[in-house]
């Protein structure tokens, strides 16, 4: 599933803004404050609804010197993560968790950035919960103030909560495999399968985004000073911490999906073969009350008071002669 998945409309695509260094460091910025503020040499961000029909026409009115490629990257309504350098600026897109209410975590939500040594715009097409973490800081003075330590800082907090998800994860399926391996159960096969998907959609979203800091960090950026090199590095290791884990449980899910199969074909088989005991046991008992329970002239013992109960014994003696053939030949 893509982020296609869009917020309200409203009037206008800005959402917020803020300057970053300058005389207006740190205010919260209108969207004519935002405007003029990226005209500016002092660094300014805006944010800006990806979905919004007027998104285009306001990044191509205030940031005039992008080509349209750009633009329609930024306003694509698929995307994944990447990182090229265009000139003096660069295009970013990253992800975080969805953590928005009624969608999936693993569905995780895409930021996409212009971002050069004077201005940062993002976008978005749901509500992300790192770029209202960076506003808040910015908000008390203790933001970022150059362009590279808001890609750095953002590329941090897209990535640190997914740590604690993969972790729960992995308790879950530590759970899982003593539920498999002691209460074998049907249910357990939709968790595993539920589990499966998460993982994979993870993946999907988590492998792009590790090369995508890699190519950050390991290339030369002017914008990218040596701290904010050095940050993004360091949120690349633990992204890829994070994708070894997440190999890990695919590996695990897949072997825990094997084994509960084969425990439940186990269990299939030998009931199946029980039944077959008791049929091979019945079928000639069956054979015999049949047999003589005919209604015809000249059954023997027909008039002989003990018959019934000699009949009975016969059967008896017959079911025991079955069960020793049986364990002779191991079934039992």
């Amino acid at each position: 599933m893509s982020d296609a998945d869009t917020t309200t409309e409203t009037t206008t695509p800005f959402q917020m803004g803020y300057a970053l260094n300058g005389p207006l460091a740190g205010q919260s910025l209108d969207a004519a404050d935002a405007a003029n503020v990226l005209r500016d040499e002092a660094l300014g961000w805006a944010h800006l609804s990806a979905d919004h029909p007027d998104t285009p026409d306001w990044i191509a009115r205030n940031l005039a010197y992008l080509d349209s490629t750009v633009i329609e990257a930024l306003t694509s309504e698929v995307t994944r993560p990447r990182a090229t350098a265009i000139g003096e600026g660069m295009l970013v897109v990253l992800r975080g968790l969805n953590l928005n209410e009624g969608m999936d975590p693993e569905d995780m939500v895409s930021v996409r950035m212009w971002i050069d040594a004077q201005r940062i715009v993002t976008l978005s097409r749901q509500r992300v919960r790192a770029l209202e973490d960076l506003a808040t800081t910015i908000a008390a003075g203790q933001g970022p103030d150059t362009a590279g330590a808001f890609l750095s800082g953002l590329a941090e907090r897209l990535n640190v909560r997914l740590e604690p998800f993969v972790r729960d994860l992995d308790q879950t399926v530590d759970g899982l495999e003593a539920q498999v391996i002691g209460a074998p159960d049907q249910t357990l096969r939709r968790t595993i399968v539920t589990l499966r998907l998460t993982v994979i959609e993870l993946r999907r979203h988590a492998v792009p985004q590790r090369i995508a800091l890699q190519e950050l960090y390991s290339g030369e950026h002017a914008i990218l000073a040596p701290r904010d090199l050095r940050n993004l590095q360091e949120t690349h290791d633990r992204l890829t911490r994070v994708l070894e884990n997440l190999d890990e449980l695919r590996d695990n899910l897949t072997v825990l999906r094997d084994e509960l199969a084969g425990q439940l074909s186990d269990r299939l088989n030998n009931n199946m073969f029980m039944l077959s005991i008791l049929s091979a046991i019945f079928l000639p008992l069956g054979f015999l009350t049949g047999l003589f329970g005919i209604n015809l002239a000249g059954m023997p013992g027909a008039g002989h008071p003990w018959a019934f109960w000699l009949f009975c014994g016969g059967l008896v003696l017959v079911a025991g002669l079955q069960f020793w053939i049986l364990r002779r030949l191991k079934w039992l």
